[in-house]
């Protein structure tokens, strides 16, 4: 099992009730194909660099988990099929990033 994290952009024209459907969605989606969540983060509705699909914000989530390889393929098909994702990036995390995204999440925790 690798350790993975997914960072996704949702279309701002969603509303609240649409982006927690969705995320809850993939969220399952994960956890059929074998994967178990380490942490999921809701960053809001930020600003993009530039337009991407004559959109200027998105609403960005972060998925933190472990999976088999076999996994990450069939996600990004689904995430390139639904309208609903504008952007989205999967990196696999080695022990540095993982540390780091550990130390990450305590701050979070101390902040809330």
């Amino acid at each position: 099992m690798n350790h993975y994290e997914t960072v996704f952009i949702l279309n701002p024209v969603l509303s609240d009730t649409q982006i927690k459907e969705t995320v809850k969605k993939y969220e399952k989606f994960l956890v059929s194909k074998g994967a178990k969540m380490v942490s999921k983060e809701d960053w809001g509705l930020k600003k993009l660099a530039y337009p991407i699909q004559n959109k200027k914000s998105g609403f960005y989530h972060l998925f933190e988990f472990t999976a088999p390889g076999e996994a990450i393929s069939p996600l990004e098909v689904e995430f390139r099929r639904d309208e609903r994702f504008m952007r989205y990036l999967t990196v696999t995390l080695d022990k540095h990033a993982i540390s780091w995204a550990e130390r990450r999440r305590v701050k979070l925790k101390e902040k809330a």
